[in-house]
């Protein structure tokens, strides 16, 4: 009779940690990676993929906010090189990137020390503009696509008919 209290409170308990699981992967929003090598940079950008669901993206940013550009936890760009934006030098490593409405239709990407919802200019760890454009088609999830050209990296993220785009370098 022990074995079966045994076997029955170990199925239980491997049942329990299948549904924990199965529960923990379906609320999980999709994660996106875009990776490029940019000169002599190996670069990756992890972020967040929220679905539109009829929202506006425009409209959910007041001038003065900054989006983490994703959802849930922070976007983030990792080299093993220093990157070069816009002339300041970033450390190789891991570091949190957000975009910067700073009045209607101007926006920076920010290279921060803190995510969003900690965020403080000081945190800045550098900054270039991003160019705007409004795309005949809509993207559903947001989407950042990552590649070289010309030597430099050039980020754009999609979500929407919005389209942000930026460009860095690796540092010299």
């Amino acid at each position: 009779m022990k074995k079966l209290d045994r076997l029955f409170i170990s199925l239980l308990a491997v049942g329990l940690l299948a549904f924990t699981g199965m529960v923990s992967l379906a609320q999980a929003p999709d994660r996106g990676d875009a990776k490029a090598t940019i000169g002599t940079a190996n670069v990756t950008i992890n972020y967040g993929r929220p679905s539109l669901k009829g929202r506006d993206p425009p409209k959910m940013l007041q001038p003065g906010q900054v989006w983490r550009m994703g959802s849930n936890a922070s976007t983030t760009i990792e080299s093993n090189v220093e990157l070069d934006f816009g002339g300041t030098r970033v450390a190789k490593g891991k570091h949190i990137l957000l975009a910067h409405l700073a009045e209607p239709g101007k926006w920076t990407l920010v290279v921060s020390s803190k995510p969003y919802n900690q965020y403080d200019p000081r945190a800045k760890l550098a900054g270039v503009p991003m160019e705007l454009k409004e795309a005949a088609d809509s993207v559903e999830q947001v989407t950042i696509q990552l590649a070289s050209k010309d030597g430099k990296g050039i980020i754009e993220v999609a979500w929407g008919k919005l389209r942000l785009t930026a460009s860095f370098a690796a540092a010299k």
